[in-house]
């Protein structure tokens, strides 16, 4: 303890530790909270006194008695000092001779009509069960006293909705740091990790305890994704260099990247509840600033060559099983549920993988699957693929914009905003931004789209001022177009030039170099807008592939090298 310790928890003067004393106890817990200062003195001299000892003494006399009111103040106070979130007060009270004490206290939540069953919770169900036998007991309490602490976050934390910055912060720490000493103590012990993979593989092992060394079952899972989550935030460069590993030598389907993105698009048990963490794990694997710590730039664009070729059609399976220009409801909500968490990968992949998702988007004609979902009943579906079309447009890249206008592809978006029009929803409010980011950065080419295919329609829409500055938008850059065919010279020396003559010269131009770099447009849709189509499009061009229309010889690149390639990626 610091020497001036007594000093600062002089300061803080608590109330004897009696029944009669419990309402002024729970009043000045909770008049600490906002004041970092006041809670630091409050934990420093109940640290100093002993008084959680205390405190869990008149615990037992309330519940003896059956003291309702007094247990309830018991109830607030310890759940304020455990919001405290003070380290020192933590080893107290998650110790052997407090824990039990604590979590009764946590029984009798003045908001529930019966008390809960916290301690035989602790005492029955969540015992520690040692398959493989821990011989350092250091290391056993210290696994006893992380999963108690675990349990005491899961029950004390409030509603996502009430949490502020920060809050339980140390707590979290605690928790994390006290996994990470059970982990590297496992690591040290050079007969505990010998004698789990032995049993593992013994075929006289019984069926029982094999299912208890890593059967799969939600448990095991659950497990097994905690531990790949750790090793990939404390040891990542370990893991990456792994992966790459793997793809290069390898091409079964066992690979660990296969694995992770299964689990993520099978859902085997709804129950599990590990999505979210499995993607934070597959993006760790595949984000190419995170491979620099390893890996050269060369290498880290030759093993997204193998994940475009090998894994990519594993994670895009659901959403082309799903989706077709025949469109169904999709009514089961954890199908929903698994192409939203598939359109959250794929746009981690259009931000992290540039050139390699763009070529794979325009090939598959991915962005037009994606939007058949916008008509979706799951609003938050139809809400990830409006996002996955923003972060397509928010790169800004004059590709992805001429493979968007070519294809119509703002109809169903255009549809959304017309069927939510009266509505105050998400997806209303996530397509007018759209809109406004594309007139704030004067992306010309989706400007003049929009205005020339939707206009009419839009003008029903209430807010319309973001249409009308499009609209404005549009009519400026053509103003200055006029001025500037206007400007070529109408006579020459000796002999009369027409301006028409010259306005259809550059006219000419301008459709030979569309000829060449550009198809015919599509077929129109069966929605109620038009197709873009302007005066220069070849109404009889010859068939060529979706690739040969940017460029490329259709399903290839262009040929560029894996360096500078490695850079479009970055």
């Amino acid at each position: 303890m610091p020497k001036d310790m007594g000093r600062i928890s002089h300061l803080m003067d608590l109330p004897t530790c009696e029944l009669h004393r419990l309402g002024e106890i729970a009043e000045l817990v909770a008049s600490v909270r906002l004041s970092r200062i006041r809670k630091k003195k409050l934990a420093l001299a109940l640290r100093n006194e002993g008084y959680i000892p205390k405190l869990l003494q008149l615990f037992q006399v309330c519940e003896s008695v059956k003291n309702t009111e007094g247990l309830h103040l018991l109830f607030d106070i310890v759940r304020g000092i455990l919001y405290l979130d003070k380290a020192i007060l933590f080893e107290v009270m998650f110790s052997d001779e407090c824990i039990l004490g604590v979590v009764g206290c946590l029984e009798y939540d003045p908001s529930l009509a019966q008390p809960g069953w916290h301690r035989e919770f602790l005492t029955k169900t969540a015992k520690l069960q040692e398959v493989i036998p821990i011989r350092d007991p250091e290391l056993r309490q210290k696994i006893r006293q992380t999963s108690r602490a675990q349990y005491i976050h899961t029950i004390i934390m409030p509603n996502p909705s009430d949490v502020e910055v920060g809050f339980l912060s140390t707590l979290n720490s605690f928790i994390s740091s006290s996994k990470e000493e059970i982990l590297h103590a496992l690591q040290k012990d050079e007969e505990f990790l010998p004698e789990v993979f032995a049993q593992l593989t013994n075929g006289a092992t019984a069926g029982e305890q094999q299912c208890e060394l890593g059967m799969d079952d939600v448990q095991v899972r659950s497990a097994a994704t905690d531990i790949l989550s750790y090793l990939v935030e404390f040891s990542p460069a370990t893991i990456q260099k792994f992966v790459m590993q793997e793809a290069q030598q390898s091409e079964n389907d066992t690979q660990l990247i296969t694995e992770v993105i299964e689990q993520i698009i099978c859902r085997p048990d709804p129950e599990f509840g590990g999505d979210n963490q499995l993607m934070e794990i597959l993006c760790a694997l595949i984000d190419p600033k995170k491979m620099l710590a390893t890996a050269s730039s060369l290498e880290i664009f030759e093993f997204l060559d193998i994940f475009y070729d090998r894994y990519i059609h594993v994670l895009t399976a659901p959403l082309l099983a799903d989706t077709s220009e025949e469109w169904y409801e999709i009514d089961n909500y954890q199908t929903a549920e698994t192409l939203a968490s598939v359109l959250e990968l794929l746009s981690f992949c259009v931000e992290r993988h540039k050139y390699h998702m763009k070529i794979f988007i325009i090939k598959k004609d991915l962005l037009r699957r994606t939007l058949v979902l916008m008509k979706s009943k799951h609003k938050f579906l139809a809400l990830c693929a409006l996002r996955f079309l923003r972060r397509i447009i928010g790169l800004k890249d004059e590709l992805y914009n001429r493979y968007i206008t070519r294809g119509n592809l703002f109809e169903p978006v255009v549809n959304a905003v017309l069927d939510n029009r009266n509505k105050c929803n998400l997806l209303k409010s996530a397509s007018m931004e759209l809109f406004e980011f594309i007139q704030k950065e004067d992306i010309q080419i989706l400007i003049a789209h929009i205005v020339e295919n939707f206009s009419d329609a839009l003008e029903s829409v209430k807010y319309i001022h973001t249409f009308q500055g499009l609209k404005t938008k549009y009519e400026h850059k053509k103003d200055q177009q006029n001025k500037q065919l206007n400007s070529i010279p109408v006579t020459l020396a000796g002999e009369t030039f027409v301006k028409e003559a010259a306005v259809s010269q550059v006219d000419e131009d301008v459709q030979l170099s569309e000829e060449k770099a550009a198809p015919a447009p599509p077929a129109r849709s069966s929605g109620s807008y038009p197709m873009y189509t302007t005066q220069n499009t070849v109404e009889k061009a010859p068939k060529r592939g979706l690739f040969e229309v940017f460029g490329y010889p259709d399903g290839e690149d262009d040929g560029t090298s894996p360096k500078k390639r490695a850079r479009l990626d970055s």
